[in-house]
């Protein structure tokens, strides 16, 4: 069997990576992830405004129970979840070392883990704070459904699958969003400008479920993810920071929720 000698170590010649390969590769990881995540929170917004009430009269779930009064199946369901929203992640991966790259040209990896941790504890602290006081402006206008970050029962693997949960939201949401889709979509030939505009619009659309507040909220939290990734080459900062804030979200929410005036609950 010939072997091509540009395809050692698995990567493809440069010149067999076309830009419609680029392309087509691109759009099938975004419609089984996060496109297909934009489009269900389409029709799922569309749903909300067109049903009698108000947005914030409407609840928007997070984890919540896939088996209720059956925690043993229901904690199965939580970590099959999980660990299959992981597979684009996976599948980004395969992709980038076909080239020769790999996660860790996305700044992916172990190689900087106080840094990361340090800039992500600093950005998480910044945008959560504002982050909550945007998201009870919007609802109390009515642009907003009331998020309702956890539905878990009150078990044992509560609180680490809603870190889990977290963990998962940041790698897939950092990776996939800022880090694969800015490399390819510069590698298509488009404008850093448009690029930055394209994965931010892409970060609120998937947000559209919870209102209109939802989606410009993190339409922001993606320009702003974006320059902080073109200015650090790493996105392992951010997901640290995606990662404390939906943690705060889901675990903060747990403790907190009926306990406290200022936070709506459904």
């Amino acid at each position: 069997m010939r072997v091509d000698a540009g395809s050692v170590d698995g990567a493809l010649p440069s010149e067999r990576l076309t830009r419609r390969i680029f392309r087509d590769e691109t759009l099938l990881v975004l419609g089984v992830s996060l496109g297909a995540s934009g489009v269900s929170a389409l029709i799922s917004f569309v749903g909300s405004v067109t049903k009698p009430g108000g947005l914030k009269d409407q609840a928007a779930t997070l984890n919540a129970s896939a088996a209720p009064g059956r925690p043993w199946l229901d904690l199965a369901w939580q970590l099959f979840g999980i660990a299959t929203a992981l597979v684009p992640v996976a599948l980004v991966a395969h992709f980038l070392l076909r080239e020769g790259a790999g996660l860790r040209t996305l700044g992916f990896d172990r190689t900087k883990p106080w840094s990361d941790l340090g800039r992500g504890a600093a950005v998480a602290a910044v945008i959560g704070s504002t982050g909550i006081a945007f998201y009870l402006a919007v609802r109390a206008l009515g642009f907003n459904l009331t998020v309702v970050p956890e539905a878990l029962p009150d078990v044992w693997w509560k609180y680490p699958v809603l870190i889990l949960s977290a963990i998962q939201n940041a790698v897939l949401e950092e990776v996939i969003v800022v880090g694969y889709l800015l490399r390819r979509l510069g590698q298509l030939g488009w404008s850093p400008g448009t690029a930055l505009m394209a994965t931010s619009v892409l970060r609120g659309s998937y947000h559209l479920y919870q209102g209109i507040g939802g989606f410009v909220g993190n339409l922001v939290m993606g320009v702003v993810f974006v320059w902080l990734y073109r200015r650090w080459g790493r996105v392992g900062p951010l997901v640290v920071a995606h990662t404390l804030l939906d943690v705060g979200a889901f675990v903060g929410y747990a403790l907190l929720a009926g306990k406290v005036e200022w936070l709506p609950t459904a």
